[in-house]
């Protein structure tokens, strides 16, 4: 089946794109979910504090490392079936992963627990082509956006509750089998609802082309994740100088394996599509805000001594505006047109500058409820505003037989992107506060690192401008 617009009622899109929604709100839900669940993991399994760790960036890695890979096989095999072995083999890894007897077995249902997300993650994203109408296509990624963006703040909230409800005495694995019966209901309702979408030109998988993008990918992610918490060991450093010498490799490769007459896994002429390069660049800045997540969760706990439960409370604003910033971005295309996705980063920056206004001027106490409150929801409006309309600009100027993998690619820098900002904004966050932090100091780091995610916003937003005007002055 191709994939121009199929002619499906309105309330058939509508149910088929929300059981694919389940498949973009998953992912990153279980991978912050864990974050507030690892003393009782710790306690339970005895693991170390590598191993704690690799918990969280097993699955981060596989995640990151195969989304282009997910994409790209919905293009060739079709959306509805990927979609449908992904989320039953996310449904299945996390049973895995609920009854783990030991740190290994956790481990290894996490890494597997990535690959499934990475296989259904990117067909939502890519199916919008197929399943709407233009002029439904903004708020089909406005609730897109949203259900990404509600993912982070959900996973704070509803971790804290579940482990402090303890569920049939279930401790921390409640968090992880509760995704059973989601994805049995989403097996049951998708099937009948989701409609075969593929590219217009299967081809055989590009399979030393998917070898190569992920050895690159692997080699800037996973030290990205471990350096920071191991010290930097020599062979992380050797994977980051390694990493640009793997990605040449795999960009000649591909333009070879073109010039041969396959089907590369990135389309080279694709990437190179005006304004597209700038876009995805932006997004590799945009989503350092995960650092935010990271920075402030550790201050609340560490520094104001909440409970989890009350840490994941304190960022219900962020839910609250992430929730309204997309039902509102069709009538700010309306008024703003290209320029929403920098306007919403500029909310965004207001938010960080306001929290680090609010900690500076009380280090160490809980500031005024209402400005708090303010700065919290302005970073999730602006969230709201900035993901569901760059994600749109960028998905927007590939064919539709390149949406698959340009949503893969998205969803993949996405990833990258919060990756690095755990690494590096997190890093300068922890080293700042020192190896002794009080309140004082962890105050401090909070206001470097929302000075660190405000920059990084300002140059997202500067790339979705010159990427609107790039693809402005080829139309």
């Amino acid at each position: 089946m191709h994939t121009t617009t199929l002619t499906t009622s309105s309330t058939r899109r509508w149910s088929a794109f929300a059981v694919l929604l389940v498949g973009a709100f998953l992912p990153p839900l279980d991978f912050f979910i864990v974050n507030v669940a690892l003393p009782s993991i710790q306690s339970t399994l005895h693991t170390s504090a590598a191993e704690l760790q690799l918990v969280i960036s097993g699955y981060a890695a596989a995640y990151a490392v195969f989304l282009i890979t997910g994409g790209r096989l919905g293009d060739l095999f079709g959306r509805r079936r990927i979609f449908l072995i992904g989320i039953a083999g996310f449904g299945l890894t996390s049973v895995i992963c609920g009854l783990a007897s030991s740190p290994a077995m956790l481990i290894l249902g996490r890494v597997a627990q990535g690959l499934s997300a990475a296989a259904m993650a990117p067909q939502g994203l890519a199916s919008i082509h197929a399943l709407f109408p233009e002029k439904e296509r903004a708020r089909a990624l406005g609730l897109y956006g949203a259900a990404v963006g509600l993912a982070a703040v959900a996973a704070q909230a509803l971790g804290g509750a579940l482990i402090s409800a303890d569920i049939f005495h279930l401790e921390w694995r409640v968090i992880f089998l509760i995704n059973l019966p989601v994805v049995i209901a989403v097996l049951i309702f998708g099937l009948p609802l989701l409609p075969d979408v593929r590219g217009d030109s299967p081809a055989p998988v590009d399979r030393i082309g998917v070898l190569l993008c992920a050895l690159t990918l692997g080699l800037l992610i996973v030290p990205l994740i471990e350096g920071r918490e191991l010290g930097w060991p020599w062979w992380a450093c050797a994977m980051l100088i390694a990493c640009p010498v793997a990605g040449v490799g795999f960009w000649r490769y591909e333009m070879a394996y073109a010039r041969r007459g396959g089907v590369p896994l990135i389309s080279v002429e694709l990437i190179r599509r005006p304004g597209l390069m700038s876009g995805l660049t932006g997004v590799l800045f945009f989503y350092v805000v995960s650092a935010f997540f990271l920075t402030f969760s550790v201050y609340l706990q560490a520094a104001l001594e909440m409970s989890p439960l009350e840490t994941g409370l304190v960022f219900l604003p962020f839910g609250v505006g992430a929730f309204i910033g997309p039902l509102t971005t069709p009538m700010a295309i309306r008024l703003f047109g290209d320029r929403v996705p920098a306007i919403g980063m500029m909310f965004e920056v207001a938010g960080c500058a306001l929290l680090a206004a609010l900690v500076a001027g009380a280090p160490g106490q809980m500031p005024a409820h209402l400005p708090l409150i303010g700065a919290v929801g302005l970073l999730g409006f602006g969230q709201g505003w900035a993901l569901p309309t760059l994600v749109r600009s960028i998905i927007n100027r590939a064919p539709a037989s390149g949406s698959g993998m340009i949503a893969g690619i998205t969803n993949s820098a996405l990833q990258i992107s919060a990756a690095l900002g755990v690494a590096v904004i997190g890093g300068v966050f922890f080293s700042v506060a020192g190896t002794s932090p009080d309140p004082l100091t962890l105050a401090r780091a909070l206001v470097v690192a929302m000075i660190c995610v405000g920059g990084s916003l300002i140059v997202a937003a500067v790339l979705s401008i010159v990427a609107s005007r790039s693809s402005m002055r080829r139309s």
